[in-house]
């Protein structure tokens, strides 16, 4: 078993124990810097950080391999990558980019295959001089997304 097979069973086997709790990525350097990047369901606290970390040090063997770990939250200056992602942030804000165009809405809709998003714009009005506002929805499939962030609003 490989150095990064032997991390990736440790790793699954801390997450099992947290099922709130799920990897967005596993990156180790060839330097042995082993980089974890974790969301939840309910967001990621200082402890499920700690406990994953102490899944994967504790098993492992420095006098076999040195190495450093860092087991971190995913953020809200990363883009959404996984499906669960994006229902956690159901009702929230998002900029998402596609090949030709850049939306902004709310989160409405979250499937398998595609997002929703809901916004309302200024259009000329059908009948007389002047804009109205308007309800606009899109749905965007995840092939066409990409990039897709949180916006954060202050109120």
């Amino acid at each position: 078993m490989t150095f990064r097979e032997k991390v990736a069973a440790l790793l699954e086997q801390g997450l099992i124990e947290k099922p709130d709790v799920f990897l967005i990525d596993l990156n180790i350097s060839d330097a042995f810097k082993i980089t974890v990047t974790l969301d939840g369901d309910h967001g990621v606290t200082l402890q499920d950080c700690i406990d994953i970390s102490r899944a994967i040090e504790h098993n492992l063997d420095r006098e076999e391999q040195d190495f450093s770990l860092e087991v971190a939250s995913a953020g809200v200056s990363l883009p959404l990558k996984m499906v669960r992602q994006y229902k956690k942030n159901l009702g929230r804000t998002l900029k998402v980019k596609t090949a030709s165009e850049s939306i902004e809405g709310e989160l409405v809709e979250v499937n398998e295959e595609f997002i929703t998003l809901a916004w309302e714009a200024r259009e000329p009005k059908k009948v007389g001089k002047g804009k109205e506002t308007v309800q606009k929805t899109q749905r965007v499939p995840y092939s066409e997304i990409k990039e897709a962030m949180v916006t954060i609003t202050f109120n």
